[in-house]
């Protein structure tokens, strides 16, 4: 009889116990847990990926008419000469280099080596409710606080809580809060719109 009375007090603490430890947990201790491994989790950085209006230097080695400067079209490619028509837009750089050495290696040259750097990256575009819209230049790593940064700053009408961005390319615009701060693309259209009152 005392060992069974032993064990249900043994319980009980422990009962007693666990709930002490369940009041001291955060509320929503899930999603607190989720947050704190999304904050604590670096970001993985995505390489870079060309897009319209973005021009490349291609040095072919031993080269010199091909070795030059070229823009991706409209229509995403490069035109150099031996190779052709080239498909850039949504490469990376290390895939152009890879895709010219292969078209390259497929015509007249045997042993072509290429080597590509990013010269300068389309623009991107910032309207609406800032004090200065226009076209900007982009530099890797570009948000959109330094979007608007670069733009003035905000307007007294803005709405400063959302953006819409349509990216290079595509006709469909999208909603973005600004409190994720969200990475700007070459060639994105960002419009500031005006604040409900």
């Amino acid at each position: 009889m005392q060992n069974a009375f032993g064990r249900l007090v043994f319980f009980g603490a422990g009962l007693v116990g666990l709930l002490i430890t369940a009041g001291c947990t955060p509320a929503g201790s899930t999603r607190y847990a989720a947050y704190q491994e999304a904050v604590s989790t670096p970001a993985v950085s995505r390489p870079y990926t060309l897009h319209t209006n973005d021009q490349v230097h291609v040095q072919v080695y031993n080269e010199q008419t091909i070795t030059g400067d070229y823009v991706v079209d409209s229509a995403g490619y490069l035109s150099i000469p031996v190779a052709g028509r080239v498909r850039a837009a949504g490469l990376t750089v290390e895939q152009l280099e890879r895709r010219i050495t292969a078209q390259l290696n497929g015509g007249i040259l045997k042993d072509a080596r290429v080597n590509i750097q990013v010269a300068t990256y389309a623009p991107f575009y910032i309207r609406g409710e800032v004090k200065k819209p226009g076209e900007f230049p982009y530099k890797p790593g570009l948000t959109v606080a330094d979007a608007v940064a670069l733009a003035g700053g905000y307007t007294y009408r803005a709405d400063e809580n959302r953006v819409v961005v349509r990216p290079s390319g595509s006709n469909a615009a999208l909603t973005r809060p600004t409190d994720a701060n969200p990475q700007v693309s070459p060639g994105d259209n960002i419009t500031v719109p005006e604040r409900f009152l």
